[in-house]
């Protein structure tokens, strides 16, 4: 394929290939000794004749650290659940065929068939063909956890919390190292300078990916002064992103009582975190933008809060200043006295009238009392006393009807028409007297 890549026909050579091999050397390595030993060229020639019978084969693995000189793109393969690792190399064409980026991290199966390095004694793979791998599978399995989540309400509207609107603290979970901080803090701080963070730096891609997110996740829930928490990463494959797809990450960001914002990406990614986040912003810049208010917009606001609230005021006085001139202008109030004028003449008119019907009362009742006072002393024993008759009283101030009931010696009193006289009987005289 290249310098260095040996075929079959030269694998066998060494630096001197050209020289014959010694008849004296072991054919197998099972006849080799101490005292016949092979030669370093003369083994790793026979390495490379083993290796060569072997026909492609199809491997999976993760790209490491992918490297492009001149029409050849070098990488290496690892498996991480062994941490075993083959180096690769492949021609340009055969990684454009992909149609996406050959991306560190990210996931591959290739068909490749294995070489000998004689000079470097090392083993590695020349491939043919070169596609992601998994990524029907993973979407089919994604699929079908979006399905049991939704079943189970996680992605319903009604569990969304509202964002606060100035929190104290962010918590922020992010990479180590990554332009996903940057963006977050500094848009942050740039709308609301007082805003602190809480930063956990995680690895958001790889085997450790899934724990380290979530346990952040519960950790900054758990923290009192933690308002908000933003998970941001900065883009990627399919295959970096993976980790905000997995169950584990997003049960815990259902579990998470403070109001959680998925920056996860750009706007074209989506993971499964997005779904049950209570915010989802396209980009850890619009998180970042989202989290907390713009400081001149409120201060802007404010001003013309009260800007409002005073023209209000002044309008409200205006008015009721017309209103009270209104009031004030009218006759009744102008002239309150004329309120009262139709009620003088009425009054005066009762006033007569009442005059009137005390004369009148007053009038009627002394005829009366004259009426009374002429029968009174019409009938009034009084008269008769001035006439010069007398009234007569025994002891008791009994009136003496007749003279028998009295006798000789028995004490009267005479009433006369003006004063009285005690007396006593001397003659009694019965029947009339003239």
């Amino acid at each position: 394929m290249t310098d260095g890549l040996l075929s079959p026909d030269n694998a066998s050579r060494g630096p001197d290939a050209s020289r014959p091999a010694p008849a004296e050397l072991p054919g197998t390595a099972a006849d080799t000794t101490a005292e016949q030993p092979w030669p370093v060229h003369h083994l790793t020639g026979k390495i490379g004749q083993y290796v060569h019978r072997m026909g492609p084969v199809w491997v999976e693995g993760q790209v490491l650290r992918p490297s492009r000189w001149k029409n050849l793109v070098f990488f290496d393969l690892r498996d991480p659940s062994e941490n075993a690792t083959l180096g690769v190399s492949a021609l340009a064409s055969v990684v454009d065929r992909m149609g996406t980026s050959l991306d560190d991290g990210s996931r591959v199966v290739l068909q490749a068939r294995p070489r000998w390095w004689a000079r470097s004694g090392a083993l590695k793979l020349d491939a043919a063909d070169i596609r992601h791998a998994g990524v029907g599978d993973l979407l089919a399995r994604i699929e079908a956890l979006k399905e049991a989540l939704a079943a189970e309400g996680l992605f319903d509207a009604e569990r969304k919390k509202p964002l606060p609107f100035v929190p104290r603290t962010v918590g922020l979970v992010c990479a180590t190292q990554g332009e996903a901080e940057h963006d977050v803090v500094v848009n942050a701080t740039q709308r609301w300078p007082s805003v602190r963070f809480e930063i956990r730096r995680v690895s958001v891609q790889g085997q450790h990916a899934v724990r380290e997110v979530s346990e952040a996740i519960a950790d900054l829930d758990a923290h009192d002064d933690v308002d908000v928490i933003v998970v941001a990463r900065g883009g990627g494959s399919f295959e970096d992103l993976i980790a905000f797809s997995d169950e584990r990450v997003v049960r815990a960001a259902a579990a998470c009582a403070t109001p959680l914002v998925s920056a996860i990406g750009h706007e074209k990614d989506s993971p499964v975190l997005d779904l049950v986040a209570d915010y989802r912003a396209s980009t850890p810049t619009d998180a970042g933008k989202r989290i907390v208010p713009d400081a001149a917009q409120e201060h802007a606001g404010v001003d013309q809060a009260r800007r409002d609230m005073r023209a209000a005021l002044e309008a409200l006085v205006a008015r009721e200043s017309r209103g009270l001139e209104q009031f004030r202008s009218r006759p009744v109030l102008a002239h309150p006295q004329r309120m009262l004028d139709p009620y003088r003449e009425a009054v005066s008119h009762a006033r007569q009238a009442a005059g009137r019907a005390l004369v009148t009362i007053l009038t009627g009742a002394d005829s009366a009392t004259r009426e009374l006072t002429a029968a009174l002393r019409a009938l009034s024993p009084q008269g008769t006393l001035d006439r010069g008759y007398a009234i007569a009283r025994d002891a008791a101030g009994a009136v003496i009807r007749d003279a028998e009931s009295l006798a000789h010696g028995d004490a009267v009193r005479l009433r006369f028409g003006v004063g009285a006289a005690d007396a006593s009987v001397t003659e009694v005289f019965a029947g009339h007297q003239d």
